[in-house]
């Protein structure tokens, strides 16, 4: 990771979403799913439609722990596994499971209840918001601005996700035979730096690929509430 030496001269008056002027953060919907799930493709489904609301951003986040089933899923890693274990963690979550949204990084439920996603999505919405400000600065660095820390601190991440709706044809395990869609595939995710409440700023890595849409997450430490979050214009 690498830091430059930046001081804020005053208060930032830029927004977090998409850089409209003192705009709300998006609520972060999070599922995490596996191409071998059975269940799993009535949830991707419902993500797919909340991708297309305003003010909400939904990320699929592909898990490797069931690729010993007979199918191994072609977009997981095991950061993304470990960023699930983190949030069961901090939720009081006995153990991780396929298919489950968390919204915000503050409640979670089971992929295959659109009706209690809806619920956490709309009390999130209206959720007191305490965010620094946030932007990105030379396309290659991101700003986060001065505010109140959780206790413990807060961690700067980088998302980074592919927009278009992608088919997978499955030929082993449950789900042999079938065809999953998925769309806001997460590809990179990765942890620039510590907040501590003070200006900062940090630079971004290269993307690893091409169409892909860059997001950064201001989190609580080791899986806790999301305080902000912006995505990079193109």
């Amino acid at each position: 990771m690498k830091r430059g030496p930046w001081l804020f001269a005053a208060v930032l008056s830029f927004g977090v979403w998409a850089g409209s002027a003192l705009a709300r953060p998006p609520v972060v919907v999070e599922l995490f799913t596996a191409q071998g799930c059975s269940s799993c493709g009535r949830a991707s489904e419902y993500v797919d439609t909340l991708a297309d609301q305003a003010g909400v951003l939904a990320l699929t986040y592909a898990v490797d722990y069931w690729d010993y089933l007979g199918w191994k899923d072609t977009f997981a890693k095991p950061e993304f596994s470990e960023r699930q274990r983190a949030y069961a963690r901090r939720l009081g979550v006995a153990e991780v499971y396929t298919p489950q949204v968390v919204v915000d990084g503050r409640t979670q439920t089971a992929g295959v209840k659109p009706r209690e996603v809806d619920r956490l999505v709309r009390d999130a919405r209206h959720a007191p918001v305490d965010s620094p400000d946030m932007r990105f600065r030379s396309g290659d660095r991101v700003a986060v601005g001065s505010g109140r820390a959780p206790r413990g601190g807060a961690e700067v991440w980088l998302v980074r996700y592919d927009p278009r709706q992608q088919k997978v044809d499955i030929t082993d395990g449950d789900n042999r035979g079938q065809s999953v869609v998925e769309r806001n595939v997460v590809v990179q995710i990765e942890r620039l730096g510590a907040w501590r409440g003070r200006p900062l700023l940090l630079r971004l890595p290269p993307p690893p690929a091409d169409g892909l849409d860059t997001v950064v997450l201001l989190q609580g430490q080791d899986g806790g509430r999301i305080l902000g979050g912006m995505i990079q214009p193109h």
